[in-house]
């Protein structure tokens, strides 16, 4: 509907330029208007963390637990020595707002046997530790998600990051990247 409102007032409208509707530009248009869409399509498809290929080689997620997917954006060989890649195991819990809360647990690595490739399992006792500080009469409970110990790893665009997790926790994750000069170091 919008090309048809488009183009029967003779000009199209695009973000950066307005441009006037030729009949060349038509035929570009309905030329290219399938791959767009298809591009766009195939985009989102392989975006998703269940196409990746390598995927298929970890196991399913055993009764009790999930299996969390990260794919990582592509980056040349040299780039990826720049970057790492921070996995943060929690859960959402109801804290009382003014305390520090955290999670017993944290993240392994384990080896995928015969493959070669690395996972990660969230390991350790499930008990939430707490400051004691008193939290004034009457406070609203919060929910907030609470983390336990996280782990820096590679940046590694090639291979999905997996990560195996009770049911009720989630994975976050964070990019490091390291800036591009070096600093010196005061002897003393």
């Amino acid at each position: 509907m919008f090309w048809q409102l488009a183009i029967a007032s003779g000009i199209v409208f695009f973000p950066c330029y307005t441009r006037e509707v030729t009949p060349m530009f038509i035929s570009r248009l309905v030329k290219l208007t399938p791959l767009l869409v298809a591009g766009f399509f195939s985009m989102h498809l392989y975006a998703t963390e269940t196409d990746h290929p390598q995927l298929k080689a970890f196991p399913a997620a055993t009764e009790g637990s999930k299996r969390f997917v990260i794919v990582l954006p592509h980056k040349e060989r040299g780039e990826e020595a720049a970057y790492q890649l921070e996995l943060i195991p929690g859960k959402i819990q109801l804290t009382d707002g003014v305390n520090k809360f955290r999670l017993g647990t944290g993240i392994e690595s384990r080896p995928l046997k015969g493959w070669g490739y690395t996972y990660y399992e969230v390991t350790g006792e499930d008990a939430t530790l707490s400051t004691l500080m008193a939290a004034p009469e009457g406070q609203a409970a919060v929910e907030q998600f609470v983390s336990g110990r996280s782990i820096l790893i590679r940046y590694n665009s090639r291979l999905p990051v997996v990560i195996y997790a009770p049911e009720d926790y989630e994975i976050r994750y964070r990019l490091w990247q390291t800036s591009e000069t070096f600093e010196t170091a005061n002897e003393n």
